[in-house]
């Protein structure tokens, strides 16, 4: 099994959606689950608990569910072998049809300058699951959140400043950059703090957050090779 990730979707087999149904739930909760197993929808990696010592580690997965089922967060946990394999939230090419009309130009110009940079996003949040279920999620006040893999601080701040310069007027973008450790941090919280606005960073990881008032190693671009 790969590394997991947050973000990262989880698509179960046949077997393993029979042991994520089997724990008794309210009718909302149980339809909702038995409509994902019946059309093969993913799941999402969520924060993993630390595993215990000689314990077989479960993997905790979620789904936000639509409108339809209450707009509720249901989680479950399976075993590894219950994974067939793993995807991710779709480009943010690939949501145009379910944009606001008025996002769409920003959307394109954003896509294109964040391409200049080397960079690509990933759309989460409403937008990506209803991209993915093409169940109804997106109300007038829906935001448009991001993630983009960044390599180091100077990517980020790169990313950060398309973000703010192509944003559609009328569509809030909220989002994460990603590090390669894995560590996610708000774009608009990484602006702040690199304004000086801000003493410190909430660092987002599989296992859990924490505040941290300096540069993660490996956060900042290697020194370049002086010739011999």
């Amino acid at each position: 099994m790969p590394p997991l990730r947050r973000h990262q979707l989880a698509y179960l087999s046949a077997a393993g959606w029979r042991q994520a149904l089997e724990p008794a739930r309210d009718g909302q909760a149980q339809g909702c689950l038995r409509h994902w197993a019946a059309q093969g929808l993913p799941l999402v990696v969520t924060r993993q608990p630390l595993p215990l010592d000689g314990e077989q580690p479960q993997i905790a997965l979620g789904l936000s569910a639509p409108p339809a089922w209450g707009r509720r967060l249901l989680s479950l946990q399976v075993q590894s072998a219950a994974i067939a394999w793993f995807g991710e939230f779709p480009w943010l090419s690939d949501v145009v049809p379910v944009l606001p009309r008025s996002a769409r130009g920003p959307r394109l110009r954003l896509e294109q300058a964040l391409a200049a940079c080397g960079l690509r996003a990933h759309a989460y949040g409403s937008v990506g699951w209803q991209r993915l279920t093409g169940q109804r999620y997106l109300h007038a006040r829906s935001d448009l959140d991001l993630w983009l893999a960044v390599a180091d601080a100077d990517e980020a701040d790169a990313a950060v400043a398309q973000l703010q310069r192509h944003a559609p007027a009328r569509m809030r973008i909220d989002g994460e950059l990603v590090f390669p450790d894995g560590g996610a941090v708000a774009w608009r919280e990484w602006e702040a703090w690199r304004a000086g606005r801000s003493r410190a960073l909430l660092v987002k990881r599989l296992h859990g957050a924490a505040l941290e008032s300096a540069l993660p190693p490996g956060w900042t671009p290697a020194p370049l090779a002086h010739a011999a």
